[in-house]
């Protein structure tokens, strides 16, 4: 743990991050990290945290009920390098007078970016053409040669329009795409920018020729999209998803682009990644990616920046614009 000056907090990093994205929180506290090279676990983290005055997490760090309660006394705000907070139990932190903070907004433009990448990836067979270029099966052009699908001017829907489905509408009108989506509650008319509202979730299915899932992950949204729902897509449909893994229900996904009703997935995330489904590493219609929506070096910066932001206005008795419980 850093040196003994009371005068600068003391804030344990238990998540690996680049050099670039430590230097916030050298520069502002007496900061530690985590050096093992691999995540913590649970006894590891809290024995780690002792005498810090905060703990920065991410998603692939477990905060439980029973984690939360173990914490040192000394800890008094929890921030965590992620914009999704279903890894930790807001409800024990509010028990123990602990607010989390978190990194929204700052990574919405590379998400959306890789978003784009998913949905071009997938339509346009990346996997396949690049398996006949590194294989030296490649024969040459001809008219037969991966026809895959029109992204231009197709139907986009997507499954929540926060901040980061607002980016990815933004793009896909770059390529004409008509936007739907489906949300809790409909947009004011300046954030849908033309996009059209659905209140269910199968009025946004059937027009949906290419889905791409940017919800938040939940106990409701758990396996959202299953059987049923990829039915009522039109045939041929493109499924994407830079959200969270589990709200795909992956038997139907699968068993879905093996007959063919959905063309292709382009995937980010995975339920139970990185132990995700062999089908998917197996299959030729699948563009997918190791769950780097966020992953430039800018963003990976720009989150830390966030969270020393919030964390320099709590120990100055400030509001904290960026806290979540």
């Amino acid at each position: 743990m850093p040196g003994p000056d009371d005068s600068v907090p003391i804030v344990f990093v238990a998540c690996l991050l680049p050099e670039a994205a430590q230097a916030p929180f050298t520069a502002r506290f007496n900061a530690a990290f985590n050096t093992s090279g691999r995540i913590l676990t649970a006894a590891e983290l809290i024995a780690h945290s002792a005498g810090a005055a905060a703990l920065v997490v991410t998603a692939t760090d477990r905060l439980d009920a029973g984690t939360i309660a173990a914490l040192p006394a000394s800890i008094r705000i929890i921030a965590t390098y992620s914009v999704g907070h279903e890894h930790i139990d807001l409800p024990a932190a509010k028990a123990r007078n602990l607010p989390v903070i978190f990194t929204p907004d700052v990574l919405s433009a590379s998400c959306a970016d890789t978003a784009m990448l998913l949905m071009l990836g997938a339509a346009r067979r990346v996997v396949e053409g690049l398996e006949l270029v590194r294989s030296g099966a490649w024969t040459g052009w001809t008219p037969l040669q991966l026809p895959g699908t029109e992204v231009h001017g197709s139907r986009l829907g997507i499954l929540g329009m926060g901040r980061i489905g607002r980016a990815i509408a933004q793009r896909a009108r770059g390529f004409n795409m008509v936007v739907h989506y489906n949300n809790r509650r409909e947009l004011p008319a300046e954030l849908a920018a033309g996009a059209q509202f659905h209140a269910s979730l199968v009025g946004l299915l059937e027009v949906s020729d290419f889905l791409c899932v940017a919800c938040p992950a939940s106990a409701e949204t758990r396996h959202l999209i299953d059987e049923g729902a990829i039915a009522k897509l039109p045939d041929g449909a493109i499924v994407t998803n830079i959200a969270r893994g589990d709200i795909i229900d992956d038997r139907a996904l699968i068993a879905a682009l093996r007959c063919g009703k959905v063309a292709a997935a382009g995937l980010d995330v995975f339920e139970n990644e990185p132990a995700i489904n062999p089908a998917y590493r197996e299959l030729p219609n699948v563009f997918a990616l190791p769950h780097i929506g966020s992953a430039t070096m800018l963003t990976r910066v720009r989150m830390a920046q966030l969270l020393a932001d919030g964390l320099s206005a709590f120990f100055a008795d400030q509001p904290i614009a960026n806290q979540l419980a």
